[in-house]
């Protein structure tokens, strides 16, 4: 199942030498998968920004019409070396997302290829800095939420499953995965059924939500106070995006090393799986259309939560 990807994955990356060439070199027994790494040089860095595209069997690529299925693995760094040896917590987001992607391949070398094209997107980096933040410290990032948001979330892109390591906070008391309501052009909005009925299905418990606040859906770097940055892709896309959280029950900070648990990881990918396969036959949905249009009727557009904002009035 999912776990032998899942270890595969985190043995590659748990290591000073980790690259996006590692990662393509993962898929080069898969030749129908295609495999894009860009290196980006930020103010505190570089990354390497990796795109995996599994083609459906009538996905939009190749000319068909089944929807296309977009993975974010959300995270600042996978490694925060020279301060912190070995893999930090930060990095299930990258692990679960490339976890999802080879898992994918190998479905689709055996014979069980999805209708709809799935575009895994992420980013490499073993040498991330780190950044202060209550209750615990975060893992910083080389480059800015703009360049990830350009490099990872993609226009062909229908809906997004945005995967992120959220164990940093007081809010999610729960060692596992948790899912957040639907986010769309600024509307936070009801949590999905289908998506609820997948994750009970793929833990085998009730399903587990996490709160969201306005502030977590603004963009980054408007000085308000964000849960991390699971929801950021919602800010850069019309798509409907659903926060994958990789949690526990206790604080854990993003740049803490020998906190990532491959089993935990591991239900975050057979939940991408099997929401991927639904998605792409047109059996799962993000969010109500009917209930989408009369919300947006009745109180009009919530894009400019998905902007800066305005700018800031000087004070005499």
């Amino acid at each position: 199942m999912a776990l032998h990807q899942t270890i595969t994955v985190l043995n590659t990356l748990d290591s000073a030498y980790a690259s996006g060439e590692q990662v393509r070199q993962l898929f080069v027994a898969y030749p129908g998968v295609k495999v894009e790494v860009e290196k980006v040089q930020g103010d505190k860095g570089s990354t390497e920004f990796v795109k995996i595209t599994i083609p459906g069997s009538n996905g939009k690529a190749g000319g068909g019409s089944a929807p296309t299925f977009g993975i974010v693995g959300r995270l600042g760094g996978i490694g925060a070396r020279p301060g912190r040896i070995g893999i930090v917590s930060d990095a299930d987001g990258a692990v679960a997302a490339v976890a999802s992607a080879l898992k994918l391949a190998d479905m689709q070398s055996k014979g069980d290829v999805l209708k709809g094209d799935v575009l895994i997107t992420t980013h490499i980096c073993p040498d991330a800095p780190t950044l202060p933040h209550e209750p615990v410290d975060f893992m910083d990032s080389p480059v800015d939420i703009l360049q990830m948001n350009e490099h990872e979330v993609l226009p062909e892109m229908e809906a997004i499953l945005s995967i992120d390591t959220t164990k940093g906070n007081r809010v999610i008391n729960h060692k596992g995965i948790a899912i957040s309501p639907t986010v769309k052009e600024g509307y936070i909005l009801r949590v999905s059924e289908d998506l609820l009925r997948l994750l009970e299905m793929t833990t085998g418990q009730l399903p587990v939500t996490f709160p969201v606040t306005t502030q977590d859906i603004t963009p980054y770097g408007n000085d308000l106070y964000h849960i991390n940055s699971i929801l950021q892709p919602a800010v850069a896309t019309d798509a409907p995006v659903v926060g994958l959280a990789i949690t526990a029950q206790s604080m854990v900070p993003g740049c803490g090393t020998g906190a990532s648990h491959e089993v935990d990881i591991a239900s975050a990918v057979r939940f991408a799986i099997e929401t991927a396969k639904e998605f792409s036959q047109g059996q799962c949905s993000f969010y109500n259309q009917a209930e989408f249009a009369r919300i947006t009727e009745l109180y009009g557009s919530m894009k400019v939560l998905q902007t800066p904002g305005k700018p800031a009035v000087p004070t005499a």
